[in-house]
């Protein structure tokens, strides 16, 4: 065979050759007849197609996936329905600035306006990629198989580079099968696999280290681009020698550990008393990677978390449009939180060669820590069943090694975990933050599994969660992943339920036929996953939950661990505009009491 014959491939074969040499490993997605050229690309490629029942579950597994690596994850998926059944997972992981490619089949381009099956042409022919217009850092279709070469690497750079997020490459199936020689293909090939990331200058650094150690009550404020930018040790050390408090937002838990001996805790709504009287106390409040989020902040409302103008503020983010958003700031800088932090520890180590010790926080701290776990202690100890959820968060972390990645989904097991929780690994727990998606804990623990084979997955998840996709379960018992979904079971939409009743006096729409001690119509969770193959217990008392956990790491197969849960609601020292919402000018919890 002479060597044009052999460089002469569908695009599709392209296109796994690319991610091969991308060192891609999993590619989560679902057949159709759009996407089928390249699933035979892959057949013999050494890339995993992870196959779901739903595509929702495939980007959920894909996020997480990407939250692990910290690569750009890949999802392939078919035209119209299947793009648009993935879009929920997509737009989650865009508000959580998480990198993906997702590449969709289309149409073939001869039949662009022809009404073909599946089309979406109502306002514009083959218009189904601008479904992904508001949320995706970029969507392009490519109309012409000499351009996927470069589309498909501006697209991983994009995906990657600055703030990250999904970017969608939507290909006609005629483009897909297309035969073109390698040549646009071989012009990539020694092209930077990642950008160098934006530093901060020493004369920036400076100043910012000498405000901070000038300051009265300084404060550090973290977010999710601390994770994103795997800078946890860098943050460590940066407060370490500064001797500055930490507070996190929902998306910066498990920043750095939980018991280290500068974590206040998580701010804003769910926050603690110590975090918020601090954030508010604060003259300086030196922010890193945080967007300065509704509920991580008290609906921006002073009096609650912040008081801003008044405590002055540091932003550091890799995205320009993130600082001065919600809160004005002094000094604004553009940088990844990487390279910025390791700037900024050794000029301080320069400036300020002794440090800060600031014990008196660190005594204030230690002592709220004790008190908040006394006052705890009775729930979290509880032998009532259904059980209390701070009994179920207090045995899931005696039975978890310190390394386990955690997948939560919203509700008491978001709420209540950023809050209550020890996370002990930087890193180690995935949340859907901004778009707050129900049903993402179930099938991000694929992605997160997938990504970490050897580490323990637990998914913390309620029963109106877990019921969004439970066909993620077909996925982990084909692949024999040893998930654990501990599902939280209140027979209700228990936040939205306590809510409405609070305000309305009636849990319409938000509860399920019966209790969780016992349902009349409700689904048995456990039954449900041994129909998939996987282990399904039930709890049926308190003191059976702890032995069933670790019963189920031991055993190293998926399980469905069923346990009742009354609906207590999480304490809250923040506020949230929807309470003014709904009752304004009056003095209403979130929950009825």
């Amino acid at each position: 065979m002479d060597g044009t014959a052999v460089q002469d491939k569908t695009v599709a074969e392209h296109i796994v050759d690319f991610l091969e040499r991308r060192e891609v490993r999993h590619v989560f997605g679902l057949c159709g007849h759009t996407n089928i050229a390249v699933l035979a690309a892959l057949a013999d490629s050494p890339i995993d197609f992870v196959t779901v029942r739903h595509e929702q579950i495939a980007s959920h597994a894909a996020d997480a996936y990407a939250r692990v690596t910290g690569k750009a994850s890949v999802v392939l998926s078919h035209l119209s329905p299947g793009l648009t059944n993935c879009a929920t997972g997509v737009a989650n992981a865009a508000l959580d600035c998480i990198p993906m490619v997702v590449i969709a089949g289309d149409i073939p381009t001869h039949y662009y306006g022809k009404h073909p099956h599946q089309e979406v042409n109502l306002h514009a022919d083959a218009a189904q990629w601008e479904i992904y217009r508001p949320f995706v850092k970029r969507a392009w279709r490519v109309d012409r198989a000499e351009l996927m070469a470069e589309i498909l690497e501006k697209a991983f750079h994009l995906a990657e580079s600055g703030q990250p997020g999904p970017v969608l490459v939507n290909v006609p199936m005629d483009i897909f099968s297309q035969r073109i020689p390698a040549d646009c293909f071989d012009r990539i090939r020694d092209n930077t696999r990642a950008l160098v990331k934006p530093s901060i200058d020493d004369d920036t650094a400076r100043e910012i280290v000498e405000r901070l150690a000038k300051a009265d009550r300084p404060v550090a404020y973290v977010g999710g681009g601390i994770l994103l930018a795997k800078a946890s040790e860098e943050l460590r050390e940066f407060v370490d020698h500064m001797g500055l408090p930490v507070a996190h937002s929902l998306m910066g838990k498990g920043a750095l550990r939980d018991d280290h001996p500068l974590v206040m805790g998580m701010t804003g709504f769910w926050g603690t008393e110590l975090v918020n009287q601090s954030c508010l106390n604060a003259d300086y409040v030196f922010a890193v990677g945080t967007r300065f989020k509704e509920a991580d902040c008290s609906s921006w409302y002073p009096g609650y978390t912040f008081n801003i103008p008044g405590s002055k503020v540091i932003h550091i983010d890799i995205e320009p449009q993130e600082i001065g958003r919600n809160y004005p700031t002094e000094i604004g800088v553009v940088a990844d939180a990487k390279a910025a932090l390791r700037v900024l520890t050794r000029v301080a180590k320069e400036m300020y060669p002794d440090g800060f010790a600031r014990s008196e926080k660190k005594a204030e701290i230690a002592e709220f820590r004790a008190a908040f776990k006394a006052s705890n202690a009775a729930m979290a100890e509880s032998p009532a069943f259904p059980m209390m959820p701070e009994r179920i968060l207090a045995d899931t972390r005696k039975a978890l090694p310190e390394n386990a990645i955690i997948t939560t989904d919203v509700g008491w097991n978001k709420n209540g975990v950023g809050q209550q929780f020890d996370i002990l690994t930087p890193g180690s727990i995935l949340t859907p933050g901004g778009f707050a998606t129900m049903g993402f804990g179930p099938p991000a623990a694929i992605g997160a599994k997938l990504a970490e084979p050897d580490r323990v997955v637990l998914s913390l998840v309620g029963d109106g969660g877990f019921g969004q996709n439970p066909a993620m379960l077909a996925t982990a018992v084909e692949l024999d992943l040893g998930i654990i979904w501990l599902v939280m079971n209140n027979n209700a939409f228990g936040t939205i339920a306590g809510l409405q009743k609070a305000h309305y006096g009636l849990t319409y729409g938000t509860t399920f036929p019966g209790t969780a001690a016992a349902p009349t119509n409700g689904p048995g969770y456990a039954d449900i996953a041994r129909a998939y193959g996987a282990e399904g217990v039930r709890v049926r008392s308190a003191d059976e939950l702890l032995p069933a956990l670790q019963a189920a790491i031991a055993s190293g197969k998926p399980t469905v661990l069923d346990v009742a849960m009354i609906n207590n609601p999480t304490p809250t020292t923040g506020h949230w505009n929807i309470l003014d919402i709904y009752s304004p000018d009056s003095e209403v919890s979130h929950v009825a009491t």
